[in-house]
């Protein structure tokens, strides 16, 4: 696409890469097919191609209006449309860029400026986070219907996990909203990695990824808890460790972009490539290891909500079902798999009646195959998917851990072992 960047816009960090994305769309518009938001809409601005188009007109020099930020914000950042796209467009790294000029230039009414900055304080700490969703549960007979719907049922304690004592180790993101609203989910990954040999180490001192603040539009405060985690995982990483593992896979896709995000950072580009290059998906991890060996009671139908992050950031579509289906579930048909559920990170906040349709489309496919268990891979559409409190929402290990059989059962020991001869 031929482009002429203003002379403001040439001054912009991400010019250079601005233009080279820009230039490396041919406008063949395979991307609407699959865009979520154009088939709810059927608006050429509510797709990548119109929104490039877009943000091609405001680096070019032209207007920034309210509509334009409007059809900006209505995009899932699913990425769904960078797995059609024929040409390589990178369209979420222009989306981000967009978006960054967009808001520097219009002013957002008060209430979505407390919105968002609501958000910002509240979902990046764990502990304020926690301490809200506690109040909440509390006062929910008193909550109206639309924020009762938010907040999830009170979850259980999660089982204790197991020490360190294996010489394979992993790091593990332990994430923001996840040890509040699905605790065991990482304590079940701790669980079942330590079945296959490999132990789970935590860096406290690591907290958020930063995509909250980063795709809000604050994208400094969320390169700053970037390279915090950087700061706090690099004495382990030096030691040796295998992984740096993500059960969300939000998390996940954010953490393989610190090496992008910040290579022209003088202090922070080799380690931030280096994070990158050590960020796995839990199922990466998984997959790999004679997993076979593990006996697990596996007698489910299992339906299997691939998240947007897994399969067209991360490119792991299939790896789930593959591990799931070698552990000896079934796995049911779920049409139209690749489109998203309408969480998108803080979407379902931010857009909420766009996110309830995609996740009543979702909710559909998914059931559609009967299913005795609906599984995910991403606290965000767990979270939004169990909302509709119609069938409970897992993550895809915790039904792995509970079909574990015990290392030691009865049924395991020779007859003689049952019943050792006294000494």
């Amino acid at each position: 696409m031929q482009t002429v960047l203003s002379q403001e816009a040439k001054n912009l960090p991400r010019a250079e890469e601005a233009e080279k994305i820009l230039r490396s769309c041919v406008h063949c518009g395979f991307c609407t097919a699959t865009c979520p938001t154009y088939q709810l809409l059927g608006d050429e601005l509510d797709g990548p191609r119109g929104r490039i188009y877009l943000i091609k007109q405001v680096l070019e020099g032209n207007e920034v209006t309210a509509k334009t930020q409007k059809h900006l914000d209505r995009c899932l950042s699913c990425r769904n449309c960078e797995t059609t796209c024929p040409s390589g467009v990178q369209y979420h790294n222009l989306l981000d860029i967009g978006r960054s000029v967009v808001e520097a230039e219009v002013p957002r009414p008060l209430f979505e400026r407390a919105l968002r900055a609501g958000i910002r304080t509240v979902i990046p700490r764990p502990a304020l986070f926690k301490t809200l969703c506690s109040t909440g549960m509390v006062l929910r007979p008193l909550l109206p219907e639309s924020l009762k719907r938010k907040l999830p049922s009170l979850p259980t304690a999660p089982k204790p996990r197991p020490r360190v004592h294996h010489d394979r180790k992993v790091l593990m993101l332990e994430g923001c909203v996840q040890p509040t609203l699905s605790p065991n989910t990482n304590a079940a990954a701790a669980r079942v990695l330590d079945r296959l040999g490999i132990s789970v180490i935590n860096a406290p001192e690591a907290g958020c990824c930063g995509a909250v603040d980063y795709h809000l539009n604050a994208q400094t405060k969320g390169l700053e808890r970037a390279k915090r985690n950087i700061d706090a995982w690099w004495p382990v990483i030096q030691k040796g460790v295998e992984a740096i593992v993500q059960t969300a896979s939000g998390c996940g896709a954010f953490v393989r972009d610190y090496g992008h995000l910040l290579e022209e950072d003088a202090l922070y580009a080799e380690k931030a490539r280096v994070v990158s290059s050590l960020a796995k998906d839990l199922a990466e991890v998984i997959r790999a290891e004679p997993i076979e060996s593990l006996k697990i009671s596996a007698n489910q139908r299992i339906a299997f909500h691939c998240p947007c992050t897994l399969q067209h950031a991360q490119k792991l579509g299939g790896a789930v079902e593959n591990i799931l289906t070698r552990f000896g579930f079934t796995m049911t048909n779920v049409p139209d798999g690749h489109l998203c559920c309408g969480s998108a990170g803080t979407y379902s906040i931010t857009q909420p009646e766009l996110s309830t349709q995609l996740r009543e489309n979702k909710l559909k496919a998914l059931e559609s195959g009967k299913p005795d268990q609906i599984v995910t891979a991403n606290i965000g559409c767990q979270t939004h998917l169990s909302g509709a409190r119609k069938k409970p929402v897992k993550h895809w290990i915790e039904i792995v851990e509970e079909g574990l059989q015990p290392e030691n059962t009865a049924q395991e020991l020779k007859p003689e072992e049952m019943f050792p001869p006294f000494s």
